[in-house]
């Protein structure tokens, strides 16, 4: 099936599954799938919305990212753009669409009381349980194509309105014009409608996509792109569970304990020049791997 240019497939559904089932058509062979009914008895599952996210945290300080910022050497990777309290970014919300949302937001650390709403789904993935985070965003607001620092298998489960995701697997990186040292495509694609004359290898990719409904859980495997775009205001939260693929394990310490601290000292000598050749590379790179094909 076609979506708007791209060859984006929906990405399957399984109302209920078994650790066994799980395991052996989705994690054995890293494909994704949105499971409908896994966490309905969990207390979020009943309680998790905005207004009651108002209630237990509205005068914490969280961390925003503008998702209409560029990419830019002013920033370190990840680093928020501005603060605010909870209670006024909710407010902001529910004024219509906006920009901004919330990026890796530390649910333990910040909002303790929050634990007793959910548990770790016994699935057959060895959960990390320090680091379930959570993710915010308004109307409109989307996240950049990328794939995870760690390459963890991840659980993705969404509360309040609609998210739409589209995936591409690992496999499809030679079209999609990943940035070198980064975990990102060429931020000014457009996913649902490309500029498939700026950027013609796009049409070789091939996705998925799925628009996720309160309480539902996406799993992605090992380094899997993901794109989010909120067509509502809402937020989700992600337990992860480290790559079981050697490979990968070594390839999420390279990033975790390199990559990312030589892209942002880069940035901080060479400034807006970094970006944009990143950029210009990730242009040539592409286009040359793909030219005779």
């Amino acid at each position: 099936m076609m979506k708007e240019g791209m060859q984006l497939t929906e990405i399957p559904r399984e109302k209920k599954i078994s650790k066994k089932a799980f395991l052996e058509r989705y994690v054995k062979p890293q494909k994704p799938v949105v499971i409908e009914q896994l966490i309905e008895d969990w207390p979020a599952y009943e309680k998790w919305n905005l207004e009651y996210i108002r209630e237990v945290a509205g005068e914490k300080t969280v961390p925003l990212f503008d998702s209409n910022e560029p990419i830019s050497s002013r920033y370190k990777v990840n680093e928020p753009h501005l603060y605010m309290k909870m209670a006024n970014y909710l407010d902001l919300l529910k004024k219509g669409p906006t920009s901004y949302r919330i990026f890796l937001y530390h649910l333990l650390r910040e909002v303790p009381s929050l634990q007793k709403d959910f548990d770790y789904p016994k699935i057959g993935l060895h959960i990390l349980k320090q680091v379930p985070m959570l993710f915010f965003g308004g109307e409109n607001s989307k996240v950049f194509m990328h794939y995870d620092i760690d390459l963890a298998n991840i659980l993705h489960f969404h509360f309040h309105g609609k998210k739409r995701c589209i995936l591409f697997p690992p496999s499809e990186t030679k079209y999609l014009y990943k940035v070198p040292h980064a975990l990102i495509t060429r931020e000014d694609i457009d996913f649902l409608k490309p500029d498939f004359e700026k950027f013609p290898v796009l049409k070789k990719a091939k996705g998925m996509v799925t628009e996720l409904s309160h309480g539902e859980t996406l799993y992605m495997p090992e380094g899997y792109w993901h794109q989010m775009t909120y067509l509502t205001p809402g937020f989700s939260m992600s337990q992860r569970a480290a790559p079981r693929n050697l490979p990968n394990l070594s390839r999420a310490l390279y990033n975790l304990f390199f990559m990312r601290y030589f892209d942002n000292a880069m940035r901080k000598w060479k400034g807006q020049k970094w970006i944009d050749y990143k950029n210009e590379e990730a242009v040539k790179k592409t286009h040359k791997k793909n030219e005779n094909s």
